[in-house]
């Protein structure tokens, strides 16, 4: 019955302390929010340059209701989704091959460590040259924004590998095939699903960069195209919705990580003739 007591009482805080923090979240918001509508209403900026919320959630209805807007999100999503997919396989990949091939991982750990910080749009024209103003060149850009976190997380995830399931494995002549996938992997959960949650948000980004910089078609070409044309609400309304967005892929990415932790470590099987 202690027992019994005692978990109650702890979901019973655990609920006030979620109900708190609700309440701070939603008092943040709309405090933000009368803020900006005081500015909006007070006169101390040129006209536009903080439009009232009114303007913005009724660019941003208008927006939603387009079916030109869904053809940009759909070019954005694309983009995304394809250039974080080749960069993240790329990083899986080459981060087991580097924890593997330690030599080899020294060897490219400087490059790795020296464009890892490096901000990503210096690499735009070269990827434009390369593969065009296109989709091609975006897709380039997420994939190089997504592959350093990802092979980042992974590296450093085969460095925590416990030695001895290594050794078990080669024990039972597990085949290289094998070991990636019932050693390594399996290993290898949380940590890359750490990289990939990174991965995902610069990928979403740097895809935004490329397309404000030059492009035919996406959110971020939306969005300068209505600043270009001083459409201010307008702009607003595509940068909330790619906010609202991204914290979507994020909230997504966060379950995947808490409901994994909370199931700890897959359990490690080898089978194989000894």
């Amino acid at each position: 019955m202690a027992e019994v007591s005692l978990e109650r009482v702890t979901e019973s805080e655990r609920a006030g302390f979620l109900t708190t923090e609700l309440r701070i979240q939603i008092g943040t918001i709309l405090g933000v929010w009368a803020s900006w509508e005081a500015l909006a209403q007070s006169g101390l900026f040129y006209r536009d340059i903080v439009p009232s919320s009114l303007r913005v959630f009724a660019a941003m209805w208008r927006h939603l209701t387009e079916a030109e807007f869904y053809h940009h999100l759909g070019v954005t999503s694309y983009e995304v989704l394809v250039g974080f997919a080749i960069g993240s396989i790329a990083g899986i990949g080459l981060g087991i091959l580097f924890g593997v091939r330690r030599f080899l991982g020294r060897v490219m750990d400087g490059y790795i460590l020296a464009l890892a910080p490096a901000p990503k749009v210096v690499f735009l024209p070269i990827l434009m040259v390369v593969f065009g103003i296109g989709v091609g060149s975006k897709i380039a850009m997420a994939a190089l924004s997504a592959f350093f976190p990802v092979v980042l997380s992974t590296v450093a995830g085969m460095h925590l590998i416990n030695p001895t399931l290594i050794r078990v494995g080669k024990m039972f002549n597990a085949s290289p095939w094998q070991m990636v996938t019932k050693v390594y992997l399996p290993s290898l959960v949380l940590p890359v699903v750490t990289g990939l949650r990174l991965g995902l948000g610069v990928a979403i980004i740097g895809t935004l960069v490329a397309e404000i910089k030059l492009a035919k078609a996406g959110l971020g070409f939306l969005a300068i195209q209505n600043y270009e044309l001083f459409r201010i609400p307008e702009m607003y309304s595509v940068i909330i919705i790619i906010f609202a967005l991204a914290m979507g892929a994020n909230a997504i990415m966060t379950k995947l990580t808490d409901r994994l932790t909370q199931r700890g470590m897959p359990k490690v099987e080898v089978s194989g003739a000894a």
